[in-house]
C-alpha cells in the first residue's frame, strides 16, 4: 500500500465531463495525486511511461475504436508495468467484462460500474485496493451471477444461502473478514465459517489472502459463464 505520499493517479476517459468529474472528485482527496487526464488509448499508455503512476483508472471504452480499449490497456500494462494497478469504469453490468479484465490475475485490478462515480468512497477505495496489491469489483457484478442469470445452466450458486450470497457479494469487494464482520454485523468468526462454506460449496480452494479469495471466486464463476466444468 502506498503510504505516506499521495497515490498517483492516471485518468483516461473520451468524455469530456465525465473526465473532469472525476478528476475534480478526485482532485479534493488528499492521498490522490491525479498526473494526468487522457482520453483515448494512446494518450494513456504515453502517460504511463511519462508519469509512472501508480494507478491508472480507464474508461472501458475509447477512441481510436471504441471497443474495448480499457481492457487492452489492462492487458498490456500487466506485461509493461506489472506493479501498476488498473481500475476499469463501464457503464455494463456484464460480468463477462469484469472476467477479462481478471483473466490474467486479480491482483491491481478492479472493476467499477459508471453509475457508482458519485460515490467517491467507492472509487477512493479501489484506488487503494489496486495500489496495494488487492483488487476489487463492482458487486452489482456478483448480484448479475448469484441471482442466477448464468444461460440456464444448473450451478452450486444456487446452493448458496442468503447469508453466503450476502458474504460473497462482500468478498467481491475486495474486503478482509474484519471488514466484512463489520458490514454484515458478524463476528469474524462467523464470517471465517460461511467463507469455508462457500468455498466447500464452490469446490475451490481456501486461500488467506483477500486477493487471492476474490481471484478464486472469480475464476470460478468465469468458469460457470463459459460452460466448463469446474
Amino acid at each position: 500500500m502506498v503510504a505516506s505520499m499521495a497515490i498517483r493517479t492516471v485518468i483516461a476517459e473520451d468524455n469530456l465531463l465525465v473526465r473532469e468529474g472525476v478528476r475534480r472528485l478526485l482532485d479534493l482527496q488528499t492521498d490522490i495525486e491525479i498526473v494526468a487526464a487522457c482520453g483515448d488509448l494512446d494518450a494513456l499508455l504515453a502517460a504511463v511511461e511519462r508519469e509512472r503512476p501508480d494507478v491508472v483508472v480507464t474508461d472501458i471504452r475509447m477512441p481510436p475504436g471504441g471497443l474495448d480499449e480499457g481492457l487492452q490497456a489492462a492487458d498490456a500494462l500487466r506485461d509493461l508495468h506489472p506493479d501498476l494497478g488498473v481500475i476499469v469504469l463501464s457503464q455494463y453490468a456484464e460480468p463477462e467484462y469484469a472476467l477479462r479484465l481478471f483473466n490474467r490475475g486479480s491482483d491491481r485490478r478492479a472493476y467499477l460500474l459508471k453509475e457508482r462515480l458519485e460515490d467517491v468512497d467507492q472509487l477512493r477505495a479501489a484506488i487503494h485496493a489496486v495500489a496495494g496489491g488487492g483488487s476489487m469489483v463492482d458487486p452489482l457484478i456478483i448480484d448479475v451471477l448469484v441471482s442466477g442469470r448464468l444461460g440456464g445452466r444448473s450451478s452450486p450458486i444456487d446452493d448458496l444461502t442468503p447469508r453466503e450470497g450476502d458474504v460473497l457479494r462482500e468478498m467481491a469487494e475486495g474486503k478482509n473478514n474484519a471488514a466484512i464482520a463489520s458490514a454484515l454485523y458478524l463476528t469474524e468468526h462467523s464470517v471465517e465459517k460461511v467463507i469455508h462454506s462457500i468455498f466447500s460449496k464452490l469446490g475451490l480452494a481456501w486461500a488467506e489472502s483477500t486477493h487471492k479469495r476474490v481471484k478464486a471466486v472469480l475464476l470460478y464463476l468465469a468458469d460457470r459463464q463459459t460452460g466448463s466444468s469446474p
